[in-house]
């Protein structure tokens, strides 16, 4: 069994092994089964306690082992690991079929619905009713009994396919490595990145410099590397990964998993998946996302064009003759903004201390929020390089324990990539008792070299500051029920709380603060810190318009009225059509690698990215015009957001905040769009 041992009642990850995890799924599942045969067979008069609230907590211990597995298949997984994924995640979809397709308790639960307005129910048990219901009828309750096979058939089958797509690309993302010996290689590439490389390749014991398809690496290599031949080598290796038509590729998988949803929608009285999902989101239909997408994009492509055609100009200038490629962007774009601004990764990179981020983020938190978050050493870590954390309200006089936070900072083999926040535990209220977060929190951050410690990228520090935003979101979480807690709301609501608190990386008085020389200990000359903060919408346009690029293909595979059975790269490329400013690179495809929506969770709302800039722009005006550390504007984000998860319509939330519904205005100028 897994073992809940730990401090706080953390995971004790210690005794936990591989072979724990199949026995403690089917004791679990079994406990749920049991629980909710109880619900069914009660005689009493269906009501909310002994049904919906019933129904909740009966789940909560597989929900809690399902936390803790996934979170380790994706941050420290292996083989084993993820064959029992496979083996667990067709039982898990049969299992929640079986609760969702049973007569019976629909037959409760609809009873229940269908007496809410004469309940005296609160705001948050009223949501609960809500959700619960529409959870069973938008899972297949209604359904005749042979559609309900058809509907356990998908499910089934997409819960497969999603897990083989990340596995897939976690293994040609490991796979491949460019393994250089000669020092005219590593011309135009920082001190800082050739001693990486260069521990890179002592790691698998070769001599010379290994780079590799993870995010420091790669990105590090495309935007100072003077070889452009290899810059291409190595953008056309990460860009086709599972699109190689080998045991690897994705294709086949992505137009499966695309057929399967539509059919699915179909099965549920939907035309598209699109119109299925965007039901539950503050968006509500395709065809107002697809309105903003456009709309945006109208804002959004002239000025990208002038950064693509200025570019150009300045390769010209530069004597360089070429005809500029997805891979020279980074190169030249870096080579150009250092020339306006005079200011590089490499100027700044000293003054971004990962030690001295990390304060100065667990500082901002404490002066808005009240919150202290002591490092402690007794919580077990499923990696020797997780560190963990209390997180108290200082603001409470007996410093009430708000979260456990782990910390995760650096790439290595059995972790995806990218950075992402989760819990090991939601926070949710049982039997009165207030069990409070598991805060995880997993990057994958430039690693601490010989010589150096960890010195984060601008755009690196940005990713903390966004992904702590998510965290506070669970951190500050004050419901009653797992389901409605934390970062439990609409998807396309859920990234404001994290995008809010990037806008602190643009502030003067914020990284005045942070900003350290790791070895002088001087803080930022003031002129260098104008230069970074000015630099910030250097190729905006363009970096707006990729973003949107990436929602229109996401809307494209899942607004499909009928299967998909061509070549992906064909389709993708017609979906971007509008926003491409380069020539297709012929043997590349973004879509084999696109987990967010084959993978992670956020099909038909990739969009969302740019809704909650909307959001988090209007919202940090508010800031803006009370100050940058002001506590009462805080406290009010805290009460009106940050604490209330999905226990109200987001909009409800979002007006109560900020007094009025969001306008595009902030995000427009902030953006310098308009």
């Amino acid at each position: 069994m897994i073992s809940f041992t730990g401090p706080h009642k953390a995971v004790a990850f210690d005794r936990v092994e591989k072979s724990h995890y199949m026995p403690a799924f089917r004791s679990a599942i079994e406990s749920s089964r049991q629980k909710i045969a109880k619900i069914v067979s009660d005689p009493s008069t269906p009501s909310f306690e002994n049904t919906i609230e019933a129904l909740e907590y009966s789940l909560l211990s597989l929900k809690r082992l399902e936390l803790v597995f996934f979170n380790i298949n994706a941050a420290e997984t292996s083989k084993e690991i993820q064959q029992i994924a496979q083996e667990i995640s067709p039982v898990l979809s049969e299992f929640y079929n079986d609760i969702t397709l049973n007569r019976e308790l629909f037959h409760k639960v609809k009873n229940i619905y269908d007496q809410r307005d004469q309940l005296s129910l609160s705001v948050e048990q009223q949501k609960l009713l809500e959700e619960t219901y529409k959870s069973f009828v938008r899972n297949g309750a209604n359904l005749n009994d042979e559609a309900k096979n058809e509907f356990r058939r998908i499910t089934r089958e997409l819960a497969s396919l999603s897990l083989k797509f990340e596995e897939n690309l976690l293994d040609e993302t490991n796979a491949y490595t460019l393994h250089l010996t000669n020092n005219e290689d590593l011309s135009g590439l920082p001190a800082f990145v050739v001693e990486a490389a260069s521990m890179e390749a002592k790691s698998r014991q070769l001599k010379g410099w290994v780079f590799t398809l993870k995010a420091p690496s790669y990105m590090a290599f495309m935007k100072y590397a003077d070889n452009r031949k290899l810059r291409e080598q190595l953008y056309r290796a990460y860009s086709s990964r599972c699109f190689h038509n080998n045991e690897k590729d994705n294709q086949e998988i992505i137009r499966r998993i695309a057929a399967l949803r539509l059919e699915m929608a179909r099965l549920l009285g939907y035309d598209t998946y699109a119109a299925y999902i965007l039901e539950k989101r503050m968006a509500e239909t395709p065809e107002n996302v697809n309105v903003f997408l456009h709309e945006m994009l109208e804002k959004a492509l002239p000025v990208a064009r002038r950064e693509y055609d200025e570019l150009k100009e300045y390769i010209v200038r530069k004597g360089a003759d070429l005809r500029l490629q997805r891979w020279d962007w980074p190169y030249y774009a870096e080579k150009l903004r250092k020339e306006m601004f005079d200011i590089s990764d490499e100027m700044t990179k000293p003054y971004f201390r990962l030690d001295n981020v990390e304060k100065g983020i667990f500082d901002l938190i404490g002066m808005l929020y009240g919150l202290t978050i002591k490092a402690v050493d007794n919580i077990p870590v499923y990696h020797p390089g997780v560190r963990t954390f209390e997180v108290v309200d200082s603001n409470d006089p007996k410093e009430r324990l708000l979260a456990l936070l782990y910390l995760d900072y650096f790439p290595r083999e059995g972790k995806q990539g990218g950075a992402w926040m989760t819990n090991y535990l939601e926070q949710h209220k049982d039997n009165e008792k207030d069990n409070r977060p598991h805060v995880s929190l997993v990057f994958n951050f430039t690693k601490p070299t010989n010589s150096e410690p960890s010195l984060l990228t601008y755009d690196e520090l940005r990713t903390f500051l966004h992904e702590f935003g998510h965290a506070l979101h669970s951190i500050m979480s004050e419901c009653s029920y797992w389901s409605l807690s934390g970062t439990n709301v609409y998807r396309d609501f859920v990234e404001l709380p994290s995008q809010i608190m990037e806008n602190w990386g643009e502030e003067k008085e914020w990284l005045d603060r942070v900003a350290i020389h790791y070895k002088t200990g001087e803080k930022i000359p003031a002129e260098m810190l104008e230069k970074l903060i000015r630099s910030r919408n250097f190729n905006n346009g363009y970096a707006f318009v990729r973003q949107l690029s990436f929602g229109f293909n996401d809307m494209a595979w899942h607004s499909l009225t009928q299967p998909y059975e061509g070549p992906v790269a064909e389709f993708e490329l017609k979906a971007m059509a509008a926003t491409e400013l380069f020539p297709p690179v012929e043997g590349c495809c973004f879509s084999t690698g696109f987990h967010h929506i084959f993978g992670g969770g956020y099909a038909a709302g990739y969009y969302g990215y740019k809704w909650a800039e909307v959001l988090d722009a209007d919202a940090f005006s508010l800031f803006k015009q009370n100050g940058i550390f002001d506590r009462k504007t805080a406290q009010s984000f805290r009460e009106n957001i940050l604490s209330r998860g999905g226990t109200e319509h987001p909009m409800v939330l979002y007006k109560r905040f900020r007094g009025r519904e969001p306008s595009i205005d902030a995000l427009l100028e902030r953006s310098r769009l308009k």
